[in-house]
């Protein structure tokens, strides 16, 4: 598949642990369950998606440079990164194709901490609170756009 349909799908801290953490904020569903949905929701959208994981906020940042250098859409779960970390928002200001800011739970029924992102003013649409389903659907704009 040509590098014009590829989406990077990017996850941040902690949410390796999915499953196990906190299955009642953030579901039962695994890491591998997630990649299973986004690849299979890309290939019946003719999108080639490269879902990736870290724990280690310098990799992120090598992602998100790759996704500029390239013009690459990014479905983006910064995690915890989203409300401290300006140097991921600024790496997300350096997008030219799509970005779209998801998070698995509704950060805004959280804690007060958890409602300032320093994503969302570079992301073209946030999805919260939706579950796996906020990939599918970014995933779905993506597509349209």
């Amino acid at each position: 598949m040509s590098d014009d349909k590829l989406v990077l799908v990017l996850n941040g801290p902690n949410l390796n642990r999915l499953g196990k953490r906190e299955p009642a904020i953030y579901g039962s569903q695994t890491l591998a369950d997630l990649e299973a949905l986004c690849v299979k929701t890309g290939e019946e959208l003719g999108l080639e998606v490269s879902f990736r994981q870290t724990n280690h906020e310098g990799e992120m940042l090598e992602w998100l440079h790759e996704a500029a250098d390239n013009g690459y859409p990014v479905v983006l779960n910064s995690a915890a990164w989203t409300h401290y970390s300006i140097a991921v928002g600024d790496a997300c200001a350096q997008l030219t194709a799509p970005l779209i800011e998801v998070h698995l739970s509704n950060v805004h029924q959280r804690e007060a901490f958890r409602h300032h992102s320093f994503v969302s003013a570079h992301a073209k649409a946030v999805i919260a609170g939706l579950g796996p389903y906020g990939y599918v659907a970014a995933l779905e704009f993506i597509a349209a756009a």
